[in-house]
């Protein structure tokens, strides 16, 4: 996990909704934060892989966090501890 994961599941948590990449990349760059969009699209896969956001594929490429994500965030849960689900990447 690296700095800009957090800072991903961060803002999800903190908007409680689901967000697409351009959203935010968007958000990002209000917060002067300056991840990227090409960092953002390839981190959300691996995010995903290790079951810490979900892809809201009803309605398109949207992510949410999830429990385990929210554990992540408040230390309940340590990076060593993810295990990667290939098949999501």
């Amino acid at each position: 996990m690296t700095g800009n994961d957090d800072r991903i599941l961060e803002l999800l948590s903190a908007s409680g909704v689901a967000l697409n990449k351009k959203a935010l990349e968007v958000n990002f760059e209000l917060e002067g934060t300056g991840i990227s969009y090409s960092t953002i699209k390839r981190r959300l896969p691996l995010l995903e892989s290790v079951g810490l956001v979900d892809e809201v594929r009803e309605t398109g490429s949207y992510y949410r966090i999830t429990d385990k994500g929210e554990a992540y965030l408040a230390g309940e849960l340590d990076a060593s501890e993810l295990e990667l689900n290939e098949e999501s990447l």
